[in-house]
């Protein structure tokens, strides 16, 4: 049938050359059906895994697909008999027309083979996609200038193409070779759809933001200032979702729970798409969007407490050591995951604060310290994480002062429960987010009596008059609910009274092993009275100098041994030495030191402690503990070797009784209640933590959806508008550098320094925290 003409046919007669070529013919169109419906389901298949998740963001919920047809086989069939037979009838006729000497009748060698059937093929198929295009998994044009072209699926244009490709070469070269080169047409559109699921899938061509984008994330950040303006949240969300819903051309629904399901699905989707293009421009972030999913997912769902305090060890003040018990003891439980954070101070610092002249040149050399010194003193193995923010100590406060935004250092996704220990002394020039805002409930530990403190400095009334109103001020803006381990501390807003701290069970093993050894007739008691705390005046020291100085002659022969170091040793043993008294100076040592165990008698005389740890210490150990009685020694006096007195007289009276017996062995309760067990008990319970780990409406980090809804208020309430107002003053306020340097803030403390970056692997404050100029 080309121009060179067909082989000659060989048969019996002109009706079986008719039945060849019509099988022939046949043969090769069901082999093209057949190939053709193989690789039209592949590609139907192909198309709704991969296009139909790409395409519904922007074409909204897809309907489901119809179901293919019983009878498809015999419509297929009846397809050939009705539109492609005909066109072979004709071939027939003309095949049986030829010459008696088996050539091709006049004009036969410019025969062509009429490819409407092939046409009609092309436009069924073309035809299903348009009705394909009706199950939204198409990229609609935006251009109403080509009106074909807005209403095409991509696939159905690429299938079009390709069989006008197959139609142009049927015309120019011979049919049956066109039969043969249906392979390379199927192989044709095979790779044309590997690429186009390699484009959906693997392109990186990021577009930028476009003004509404940039609009409505702007506001979306800046739902925090709104809510101090008296904006809500709710309607702040909504100013959102219809920008970003406005630029996808998405419709808005009246229902409410449509309306919340769309809202978080846009804030999602803006998130994603801000995320986006962040990465294509090369910005990293470990708490970013683009990080591997698996690595932030809570497969267990337990909720994240994080830990934040003011001190770390080796310092051995109370602030480093109960927040460590209380990190160990929380991640016992099975309901949470905890993280201690802790300062990191530079090396100078370092020799300053911690004793013996240890100093550590990284986090990790502290840390595996840290946990060494702990898992000395525990009867189990501790599982949590501890975390370093920079800090700077304060040689005129003699405390640690946290540069920049503590809260930075916990991840978005362990933002979950936060316990502040010393709230107050945390705040005081926290220039960063929000505490609340950040996470879903946030509980404050007041350690320190700093009115106390502050009263013995210069000008005290004034300054403690201030620090009064600045305490109330920043934990009633940053804190839920505030914990006072005793009476003896400021009355703050939200505030309750309990002694959520227990004694290292080392400490507990002693008393054990001393009441065994007195039971079995061992005189366990060789030594008399100590002394054992930091050396400062502050911590009891004036007072103990003055009690002994006045009943000089009533004590006479009584010694007192005192361990400490502190910035104020040389003019405490000076004192001590005007005056003639009895008392031995040694440095400071462990309380659990085996040196320590021979002494009947603890006396501890300050007045400016909350609760005193080695008050406890000494309880637990089944010594006699002498003690004044103030607030912050209510928790103790219910335990019969507490000896308290109210006057000077009464010391004198309380020491003679100590000496002259022996101290009562402690009950199975008594022992208990000093526990870090019974401890954290009730500190879950005042603290309110058990209500919100059983809370199913909780939610484990910011990552995860509250997915119940709940009624809000329409107006929010005057609490919350006061406290929202005090905490964005408080940030204004210590933003500025002049003053926090005229309320005694360290210099440089609002953000981190050089050598902390170098430290800590952080990057610099302004790479962390840009300031752009439109």
């Amino acid at each position: 049938m080309g121009k060179e003409g067909a082989p000659p046919i060989t048969g019996g007669g002109g009706g079986g050359a008719d039945r060849g070529a019509f099988a022939f013919i046949s043969k090769g169109w069901r082999e093209v059906r057949d190939s053709a419906t193989a690789d039209l389901r592949l590609m139907r298949a192909r198309a709704d895994s991969h296009l139909l998740a790409s395409a519904s963001a922007l074409a909204g919920p897809a309907p489901p697909l119809p179901p293919v047809a019983a009878g498809a086989p015999i419509a297929e069939v009846e397809f050939v008999r009705k539109r492609i037979q005909p066109k072979i009838e004709e071939l027939r006729r003309q095949y049986s027309s030829r010459a008696p000497g088996g050539g091709w009748p006049p004009g036969a060698s410019t025969l062509r083979v009429d490819l409407s059937g092939i046409t009609a093929i092309r436009n069924a198929i073309v035809a299903e996609g348009d009705g394909a295009d009706k199950w939204r998994l198409a990229r609609w044009k935006g251009e109403r200038g080509d009106e074909e072209g807005r209403n095409e699926w991509e696939v159905v244009r690429m299938i079009r193409s390709g069989l006008k490709e197959f139609e142009r070469r049927s015309l120019t070269s011979d049919m049956f070779a066109g039969f043969r080169g249906r392979g390379e047409f199927v192989e044709k559109f095979k790779l044309s759809l590997k690429s186009l699921n390699k484009d959906c899938r693997e392109s990186k061509e990021v577009p930028p933001l476009d003004l509404t984008e940039i609009v409505a994330y702007l506001l979306r950040q800046s739902g925090p200032f709104l809510d101090q303006l008296g904006i809500r949240r709710d309607l702040c969300d909504k100013l959102v979702e219809m920008l970003y819903s406005k630029r996808n051309g998405r419709l808005m629904y009246d229902s409410l729970s449509e309306d919340r399901a769309l809202s978080e699905n846009t804030i999602d989707d803006l998130d994603l798409r801000i995320a986006r293009v962040l990465e294509s421009t090369g910005y990293h972030r470990d708490e970013g969007f683009w990080n591997d999913p698996a690595k932030y997912k809570i497969s267990d769902n337990r909720r994240h407490v994080a830990i934040v305090t003011t001190a770390s060890l080796p310092w051995m003040t109370g602030t480093a050591i109960n927040p460590l018990f209380r990190a160990a003891y929380l991640a016992r439980s099975e309901k949470q995951k905890v993280t201690l954070v802790v300062p990191w101070l530079c090396k100078s610092d370092q020799e300053l604060v911690y004793p013996n002249n240890i100093t550590f040149g990284s986090p990790e050399e502290q840390e595996t310290y840290i946990r060494n010194w702990l898992q000395e003193r525990l009867g189990f193995e501790s599982d949590f994480k501890i975390s370093f923010y920079p800090g700077k100590f304060s040689k005129e406060r003699r405390s640690i002062i946290p540069a920049g935004d503590t809260s930075q250092f916990i991840s978005s996704k362990e933002a979950d429960i936060a316990i502040l220990e010393e709230p107050e002394h945390l705040n005081w020039y926290h220039h960063g987010k929000r505490w609340t805002d950040k996470f879903n409930h946030v509980i404050g530990v007041v350690h320190t009596n700093y009115l106390e403190y502050i009263k013995r400095e210069k000008n005290g009334a004034i300054q403690s008059f201030l620090v009064k109103h600045i305490n109330n001020w920043v934990t009633r803006a940053y804190c839920h609910k505030v914990l006072r381990l005793s009476a003896a501390t400021q009355d703050l807003p939200r505030s309750v009274v309990c002694n959520v701290h227990g004694v290292n069970p080392k400490f507990l093993n002693i008393g054990e092993k001393t009441a065994a050894a007195r039971e079995g007739g061992q005189k366990v008691f060789s030594k008399g009275a100590y002394f054992l705390g930091k050396m400062v005046w502050a911590k009891g020291y004036r007072e103990l100098i003055d009690l002994l100085c006045k009943h000089k002659k009533d004590l006479e022969g009584f010694k007192i041994d005192v361990y400490g170091n502190g910035e104020d040793s040389e003019a405490v043993q000076t004192a001590a030495k005007k005056m003639d008294l009895s008392i031995n100076f040694f440095k400071g040592k462990d309380h659990a030191d085996d040196s320590l165990h021979g002494y009947k008698v603890f006396i501890n005389p300050s007045v400016s402690d909350v609760l005193c740890t080695a008050t406890a210490e000494a309880l637990a150990m089944g010594k006699f503990v002498i003690c004044a009685d103030h607030p912050s020694n209510d928790f103790f006096k219910s335990f019969p070797n507490c000896l308290t007195y109210q006057t000077s007289e009464e010391f004198v009276a309380r020491v003679k009784e100590a000496m002259a017996s022996e101290p009562q062995p402690l009950t199975p309760e008594q022992r208990y209640s000093l526990s870090w067990e019974a401890a954290t008990e009730r500190f879950m319970e005042y603290s309110e933590l058990n209500k919100v780990l059983n809370n199913t409406n909780g939610h484990p980090g910011r990552g995860a959806k509250i997915k119940k809804l709940r009624k809000k208020p329409l107006l929010p309430k005057l609490s919350d508008v006061v406290d929202g107002g005090l905490a964005f003053a408080h940030h204004c306020l210590t933003g500025n550098e002049i003053l926090r340097l005229a309320t005694g803030a360290i210099p440089g403390t609002r953000d981190y320094d050089k050598q902390q970056c170098m430290d800590l692997n952080l990057l610099p404050p302004q790479v962390q925290h840009p300031v752009y100029g439109w």
